[in-house]
């Protein structure tokens, strides 16, 4: 299950559990994501690396978000272009109570994007 929210509907998310842990989150780029430099903005690939790490964890039973993200930490290596971004994310290691998770996000060239690390809070 992944957690429906009116925030991850207007970015256009799409999801796709690849194993118990992991997610592949893919974000078709529309023009209103674009900077002045003519790339996808940060806030906006920040975004889609904090929704997929936090769906490594999933959803309860309503589609409700079991997690709050404590600590994201992303870092930019390429300016994003193209139709599409995908983020792989994966939980490292579950707590009781706190979730470490990494995330890793590509083109559609498959050229890595930016790298991101979370800490997720689990409220439920």
């Amino acid at each position: 299950m992944f957690i429906q929210q009116p925030f991850d509907e207007f970015l256009g998310l799409q999801y796709e559990r690849t194993d118990e842990k992991s997610v592949k989150v893919a974000l078709p780029i529309k023009q209103l994501y674009i900077n002045s430099s003519g790339v996808v903005h940060g806030g906006i690939i920040s975004s889609l690396a904090d929704v997929a790490m936090c769906n490594t964890i999933g959803a309860d039973e309503n589609n409700i978000q079991k997690v709050v993200t404590v600590d994201l930490n992303v870092t930019f290596l390429k300016g994003a272009k193209g139709d599409f971004l995908f983020a792989h994310a994966h939980a490292v290691k579950e707590g009781r109570n706190l979730t470490h998770a990494d995330c890793l996000i590509y083109d559609e060239k498959d050229q890595l994007i930016a790298k991101a690390k979370g800490v997720f809070f689990n409220h439920s």
